[in-house]
Order: structure tokens, then sequence, then C-alpha cells
């Protein structure tokens, strides 16, 4: 199975040369369909993780391949939720799921001829995620768990090879954060994308991941790769066992060890 993403012996300092040195020595891969969580304690270099992904931050030292092709500038193939939604509130939950349309290059050229295939793909998206009938309402009449579904559907509607995740579901509640995660474990079986997903949720891990990488405190560099065992597809009680509660536990001890050694 080919790598989709390879971190090599990644450096990324903020500030100049004698900036804060967020990840030092990473180095990761994830392949093609796979879903990937990573962890770690805060300030560990998650979020910057992402960045060198898809191309808004470019390492000093090191390389970050990307479907095959070095990243020197922004990743077209990559669509991005984060924790908070930022639906622009002057249009409707459909005009922003459409909004990447107008973005990406291969669909800007295309949206104006083909709109109605292009509707008729983000209100699939909506029924998927449990929205059906709501792409004309504006933002503000959606709760923030209704948001979040339709920032996924954003995230997908340009049809992305690798769909980054950086704490998405962090600002819900414990209820709708469940809902929530397997409306994602759905969408990943469904659409075969490739899924990197930041999170200080241990449980959202173990659920959700074919693997969950471990980061260091800062600087950030990977410690330790798990696969997760268990059988797909997962329903919400598997967290009630023993071997998931052990892996949660696992992983909670590396991370306190990180925070310790920092």
């Amino acid at each position: 199975m080919a790598h989709l993403v390879s971190i090599d012996d990644v450096d990324m300092r903020y500030g100049g040369a004698e900036g804060t040195l967020a990840v030092s020595g990473l180095t990761m891969r994830v392949d093609k369909g796979d879903f990937a969580a990573v962890v770690g304690p805060s300030g560990c270099g998650k979020s910057t993780l992402m960045k060198l992904v898809t191309g808004l931050h470019i390492p000093q030292v090191g390389t970050v391949i990307v479907a095959g092709q070095h990243v020197t500038q922004p990743v077209s193939i990559v669509g991005m939720a984060f924790q908070n939604p930022t639906m622009l509130p002057w249009r409707t939950t459909l005009e922003n799921i459409l909004l990447p349309l107008e973005i990406v290059e291969k669909h800007r050229h295309r949206l104006r001829a083909n709109r109605r295939e292009y509707i008729e793909k983000a209100e699939h998206l909506l029924e998927l995620v449990g929205l059906k009938g709501f792409g004309e309402k504006f933002p503000w009449q959606l709760s923030g768990g209704m948001q979040q579904r339709a920032n996924l559907c954003r995230a997908l509607i340009h049809e992305p090879e690798l769909l980054m995740l950086d704490e998405p579901f962090g600002a819900l509640d414990a209820f709708t954060r469940e809902e929530l995660w397997c409306v994602i474990r759905d969408l990943h079986a469904a659409q075969g994308v490739t899924i990197v997903l930041v999170t200080h949720d241990l449980r959202e891990a173990a659920f959700l991941a074919d693997k969950i990488f471990v980061m260091s405190a800062r600087p950030g560099r990977i410690l330790k790769e798990h696969r997760v065992p268990f059988e797909r597809p997962r329903d919400l009680e598997i967290m009630y066992e023993t071997r998931f509660n052990d892996l949660v536990h696992q992983l909670h001890g590396e991370i306190a060890q990180a925070r310790a050694v920092a």
C-alpha cells in the first residue's frame, strides 16, 4: 500500500533562527485509506504537523511528501475541518458547503456550468451526516453539532484524497461528540478518504483510528505508533470493553511520561 503522507526528519521553527522549535526530527507515514490519529501533550506540535502536511508551513529541515509530491505550497488534495466551523453567516448552509469549489481550481472552472451537479453532491453529503433538508438554513439557525456536521460536508465537497481534522469535536458536549464520531466513522467507510485526526481525546482516537501516533513534548516528534486492533465497523459499546480501556490507559500513560520528561 502506497504512503499518501511521508514526513521525514522534519524540523520546524517559528520566529527565525533563535525562535521556538515546534517539531524536531519528526518522521511519520500515513497510508492511503488510513484513519490516523495524532495525540500528545498540549503544545507538542500537533497543529504544526497539520500545517506541514497541508503546506501552510514549509519546514526548515527535512521533507514532507503528499501524494508523491514534495510539499512546497498549499496542497490542493486536502480537505480541512477545525474545532470552530467558521461558517459564513450571510451564506446558507448549502452555500457554505459549496465555498471550496469557488477556490479549488479544478472545480472553480466547472462550478458555473455544472452547479446543479455540485448542489446534488452537497445535498447527498448533507444526507450522509444527518442534515437532509437543512441546506437552506443559515448557520445561526443550526446548533453547534449541526454546524460541525456541515463543516465536514464542506471539507469533503471537493473530493479530497486527504481529510485533516484538528480537534473538530472538542467544543461539543459529550453526547453530540459521540454522535459525530459515528458520522465520521461512516463517512470514512463510505468515501474511502484518508483521514488524519489531531485530538486530545484518547477515547476518540481509539474509537476512530486505525493507527495512533503519540507525540513527545515540544519540540514534537513521534514517540510511538500504535496499530488499533479493533475490527470495523465499531459501535460505541466498544468503549465499555476492557481491551478498549486498556489501550486508552496505555496512551494516557505514554503522554503523561512524555510530559514528565519535557
